[in-house]
């Protein structure tokens, strides 16, 4: 990419890419660290986690999210991790962004342990809707995928949600075979009689043990199948748009609609033509695809007393250089070329 292909102030009022795609998506980590140990993610003993100061500050968080609405056209805002709750400042990044733009959609995505108990003063600061992480609902299982027996509190987590008014509450669920599986329909009930919007999520190559195989990859297809043996399923009507949830109509043999279902089909049912998402890691990284290595520093300028303008303008030119998809212009996540990214998905931000 030359100097003369990337756009100049005045034309980059929003988060444009070389392939037509906008985004509006912002999605901010603020934390690495997770009270999990999930073994589609990272290791039993963790990861080398950052320190405080490598972090970023309530402060910044607010700026770049406020930054992103005024400057750069976000509509939506989701603190990511790690896991979000493990920062007691949560609610005044929160409350922060709320005041500034009573707007805006504000989301987390969350495993839900200590939700609960937090649940009241996150929905006062101004939390819209959540995402709470759920492999499975069978104990004995869920305690081998996390390496943490914690589902009672996950599940207090869940209806502490939904008893606040966040609808629709999401249930994220990533299928492994051999695994959690054979699961996937009593999954798909659960969530169905307790209210719950449950999405599938394909396992993608960004575990820390580095041992994702394709062998292993539970495909959207599967899961349909799975589903489709009890359930009957009608593909949404709606238009999905930049949704990476494909969603579908949950009826009973006798045709009975009982919700829906989504899957989002990562590796092999690709929606990145469609991609609206922009992430900034907790240590003030841009990354302009999940499965990227490039990325831009951002803390360095907030830190570095650089205007808004300033700021707005490396973010817009990061996002101009998007990669087409899983982090090339060239290379699919199907090739036999690609790389995984240096970063897990907990350095990443979900």
């Amino acid at each position: 990419m030359t100097a003369s292909t990337v756009p100049t102030v005045p034309t980059m009022l929003r988060l444009t890419d070389r392939w037509g795609r906008t985004a509006d998506d912002l999605r901010i980590s603020l934390i690495d660290k997770c009270n999990l140990r999930c073994t589609y993610c990272m290791p039993a003993e963790g990861l080398p986690w950052l320190k405080k100061d490598e972090l970023l500050t309530a402060d910044e968080a607010v700026r770049l999210a406020d930054i992103g609405v005024r400057v750069l056209g976000v509509k939506d805002i989701r603190f990511t991790g790690g896991e979000p709750l493990v920062r007691k400042d949560l609610a005044d990044i929160i409350r922060g962004v709320r005041t500034l733009h009573p707007e805006v959609s504000i989301s987390i995505t969350t495993n839900g342990i200590g939700l609960d108990k937090r649940i009241d003063e996150l929905v006062e600061a101004g939390l819209t809707r959540v995402n709470v992480s759920l492999d499975t609902v069978d104990r004995e299982a869920f305690t081998a995928l996390t390496r943490r027996d914690r589902l009672p509190q996950v599940m207090a987590g869940l209806k502490a949600a939904k008893d606040a008014g966040l609808e629709p509450v999401k249930v994220n669920a990533v299928m492994m075979r051999g695994v959690n599986d054979h699961g996937a329909v009593d999954l798909a009930q659960w969530c169905l009689d307790h209210g719950y919007q449950l999405r599938f999520i394909e396992q993608m190559p960004l575990d820390a043990d580095r041992s994702w195989a394709r062998e292993n990859l539970v495909s959207g297809a599967e899961i349909r199948s799975a589903l489709s043996e009890r359930f009957v399923l009608r593909e949404d009507p709606a238009p999905r748009g930049s949704a990476p949830a494909q969603l579908w109509e949950v009826c009973g043999r006798d045709g009975a609609r009982l919700g829906t279902v989504g899957i989002i089909a990562s590796v092999t049912e690709s929606f990145c033509a469609a991609c609206s998402r922009t992430r900034i890691t907790a240590d003030g990284k841009i990354r302009s695809c999940l499965f990227s290595n490039e990325e831009t520093d951002l803390m360095g300028l907030l830190r570095g007393n650089a205007s808004d303008e300033d700021v707005a303008l490396e973010w817009s030119r990061a996002m101009w250089g998007k990669p087409r998809a899983y982090g090339s212009d060239e290379i699919t996540l199907n090739d036999e070329g690609y790389v995984q990214p240096e970063r897990t998905m907990s350095a990443i931000g979900g």
